[in-house]
């Protein structure tokens, strides 16, 4: 079992690639039921988003789709690395890729608040 618990904590944008839809208005809400994380996010140019992931010791395997402000349906995956930082705060650094046509990829990182 891993040494994160994501249960009702919120997240919030570091740093995204161009390419990405999250921006520093997006607030990510987690739960966490044993090595099943699942988020809600929404705010900036997103509507509404949905992550599901399994946890398994600092990694979390990511599906996530959303719908933007633009009405925009987009889906993808990531490979998040978790890590503390100074101050015990969780942050996650997501190496993501969309599953549509272009198949664009990026980097976005991420800290509790």
């Amino acid at each position: 079992m891993s040494e994160f618990n994501f249960n009702n904590k919120t997240f919030s944008l570091l740093e995204n690639s161009k390419n990405g839809k999250v921006s520093s208005e997006t607030i990510f809400k987690y739960k966490q039921e044993d090595n099943l994380v699942t988020a809600d996010y929404y705010g900036g140019t997103i509507k509404y988003g949905k992550i599901i992931a399994n946890l398994s010791n600092n990694t979390l395997d990511m599906l996530y789709q959303c719908i933007t402000t633009d009405n925009e349906l987009k889906a993808g995956k990531a490979i998040a690395k978790i890590s503390l930082t100074n101050d015990e705060k969780i942050k996650l650094t997501l190496n993501w890729k969309w599953l549509e046509d272009k198949n664009e990829s990026g980097i976005s990182e991420y800290i509790e608040n």
